[in-house]
């Protein structure tokens, strides 16, 4: 049930030390915002000069109330935070709300004190949020603990930042959005951004979880955290470069980037990542209602071509499609509309909206019926007449009660079904725009921003959810190419047939165990081909002496290996890796692969391990996945059991934490069955 927090969202008494009538203080805003609930349960003020703070009589201590305190809010110097914390935990605080900054983010030093902090939190059976918060606050149980109010509403929102918490409250009111809760996060010394979001999931208050977060701390936490939250959730992050890549010794490593595991991670969780708060504010709106469409079939409704062509490339460039209606559902419109109407997709009323709004209505109720329409984006002009009486037309008065009827027509149409509508208007503050927004239908004054609306809607992409780590294996201590292959080997993974060989008399005697062609590899190099350490093809015991002799003189490795070479005639050659990153652990990645893997760049992430049909998925994924079934005379190639090689190699990187990096390029897949032709690894 993850960590009981109830103390701190709905605590019996709340006691703000560091209370303050001096304005520049956050601990004046914070009391004055603590005694708007001061009915709801008692409010101290403790000032250790005492006196009055806001008028009312302040405590120079909590020991002076003479009574326990359940939740404690410390704004008060860095020198003297200890003592605060360790005063309130004697006064039987179950909570704590640390505003006081001067920890963590100055150093070693202040993350030793914060530590130390914590440590005596824990024991004492309380919680605490930050320290370096700026409060929280729980409209559902009139909790204000923050420097700000927040418009009641359904989403909790999670915040490294204020002062976006201020902007999201800017960007809700429009689309009637309002916060359940908002959390400070601070360092996160104690409470986590985890047990927050764990305990927003079971909140009854709180419909859908935002969270802006420039440091997860356990990631993979976090993921799992959201994949088991049961309503949507939405992350906006900083920080996803590529940084991290910088230093990687694998082709894997160099391919993945924060961005890339932060991605996999919302994808395999569920969770919604957008770019910006504005994104963030869409994705909540169309949440709102919880409604889900079918498919991703969109039809487009304008009253003017060029909104409705605009609208058609904002729904595909989101990854929605705008089809050609079917012919019942043309006819139908013909019926309603006028001669000159387009009806095929998108469908444009040609100016009967300037005659008629009420067209309007009848064509968005033909389009929510229709069996091949998944969701209904209406865009242009509507909104319009209602906001400027006697504009386009001259319509006047009759227009504009035209329009709102028009609106109050969608509204009802709108409520009786479970298709998601969305509206682009011109107008969107108008009379019928807000009617359509008082009915939960999402409006906004961006194209854009309603096409990715509409994303938010569609059927979600494989939800897998985060697959649990498996129990460590025995570390491994050596991690060169013969020790990893017969460690992959160990774990299932087919290889060519090798042998070690030092000397010139090793070389011909391996010869003599299995028929050419040939491989030679210099070993105890990471990148033998850079460094012209892999000779191929070689078609003999003579050829591959030649290849020893100059491979030798050239890089003068200490041994060597020789392979049978496969055949490549029918494979595909793939790239499947893991690394490990420091939030969210083993990151798989599989791709198109051998030396043209970093070149192309054709590859999907994914938490490790990854069972064999979420695999699959990311194969099917790769914008080269046709060449898994065979082009241009090429046999399909088994496709099943390049995902097993998935499951079984990023299981085995899952299960050695000492790994950094893994992978094996390539992996030759062939019409039946896989062949691993080359892998390495790298020790954290």
């Amino acid at each position: 049930m993850g960590r009981d927090l109830s103390a701190l969202f709905d605590p019996v008494s709340v006691a703000v030390v560091g209370a303050s009538d001096d304005p520049a203080k956050y601990g004046h805003a914070i009391a004055v915002q603590a005694l708007r609930a001061d009915g709801r349960r008692p409010v101290h003020l403790v000032n250790r000069r005492a006196g009055t703070v806001l008028g009312r009589t302040a405590a120079p201590s909590l020991s002076a109330l003479g009574e326990p305190v359940d939740l404690a809010v410390v704004s008060v110097p860095a020198a003297g935070f200890e003592d605060a914390v360790d005063e309130a935990l004697r006064c039987g605080a179950r909570a704590i709300v640390a505003i006081t900054a001067g920890f963590a983010e100055t150093g070693a030093a202040g993350r030793a004190r914060q530590h130390a902090v914590a440590e005596r939190v824990r024991a004492a059976g309380a919680v605490m949020v930050g320290p370096n918060c700026l409060g929280i606050a729980d409209n559902t149980t009139d909790l204000f603990l923050a420097s700000d109010s927040f418009t009641p509403g359904g989403v909790a929102l999670l915040s490294q930042s204020g002062n976006l918490a201020l902007e999201l409250q800017l960007r809700f009111r429009p689309h009637g959005l309002g916060f359940s809760r908002f959390v400070s996060l601070g360092n996160q010394a104690d409470v986590t951004l985890v047990d927050l979001l764990a305990d927003c999931a079971r909140h009854e208050g709180t419909r859908a979880i935002a969270v802006y977060a420039e440091d997860f701390g356990d990631g993979r936490a976090f993921a799992e955290a959201a994949a088991e939250a049961g309503k949507p959730v939405v992350l906006l992050t900083a920080g996803r470069g590529d940084a991290s890549a910088r230093s990687a010794q694998s082709h894997t490593g160099a391919l993945t980037t924060s961005a890339d595991v932060v991605s996999a991670a919302c994808r395999d969780a569920g969770v919604e990542l957008v770019a910006t708060p504005r994104e963030l504010t869409v994705v909540l709106a169309a949440s709102e209602g919880a409604r889900r469409a079918a498919g991703r079939r969109v039809a487009v409704l304008t009253d003017g071509g060029g909104h409705g062509v605009i609208a058609a490339d904002s729904v595909e460039t989101a990854g929605l499609t705008v089809p050609e209606l079917a012919e019942p559902t043309r006819q139908h419109l013909r019926e309603a509309l006028w001669e000159q109407s387009a009806v095929a997709n998108p469908v444009d009323l040609a100016g009967m909206g300037e005659q008629d709004p009420g067209s309007y209505a009848t064509t968005v109720a033909a389009l929510l019926a229709a069996e091949d329409t998944d969701a209904v984006l209406m865009t242009g002009y509507f909104g319009g007449y209602a906001a400027a009486e006697g504009g386009l037309g001259g319509g006047g008065t009759a227009l504009a009660d035209g329009e709102r009827g028009a609106a109050r027509l969608i509204a009802a149409r709108h409520r009786a079904t479970a298709k998601p509508l969305v509206v682009q208007s011109m107008y969107p503050e108008s009379p019928s725009c807000r009617t359509l927004a008082a009915a939960g239908i999402p409006v906004f004054a961006a194209t854009e921003d309603a096409a990715r609306a509409l994303l938010a809607t569609a059927p979600a992409t494989a939800r897998t959810g985060v697959t649990p780590l498996p129990a460590p294996a025995v570390p491994i201590r050596q991690t060169g190419y013969l020790e990893t292959r017969k460690a992959l080997e160990a774990a299932g993974l087919a290889f060519p047939a090798a042998r070690e060989i030092h000397y010139e008399t090793e070389l011909l005697a391996a010869a003599a165990e299995f028929t050419g062609p040939y491989v030679l590899k210099a070993l105890h190099l990471l990148h033998k081909s850079d460094a012209g350490g892999v000779a191929l093809n070689l078609a003999g015991p003579a050829e591959l002496l030649t290849a020893f002799r100059e491979m030798h003189a050239r890089l003068g490795a200490p041994s060597y290996s020789v392979e049978a070479m496969a055949d490549l005639t029918d494979g595909i050659e793939l790239i499947v890796g893991v690394n490990r990153d420091p939030r969210f652990g083993p990151v798989a990645m599989v791709g198109l692969g051998g030396i043209l893997a970093e070149a192309l760049r054709d590859v999907a992430f994914s938490l490790a391990p990854v069972p064999a049909d979420r695999a699959g998925s990311l194969l099917r994924g790769l914008r080269t996945a046709a060449l898994l079934d065979g082009v241009r005379g090429r046999p399909a190639v088994d496709v099943a059991a390049a995902a097993a090689a998935v499951e079984t190699i990023t299981t085995f990187a899952a299960e050695h934490p000492e790994i950094a990096e893994i992978e094996v390029n390539p992996l030759l897949v062939r019409p039946r069955g896989v062949l691993a032709l080359d892998s390495r690894a790298v020790l954290a």
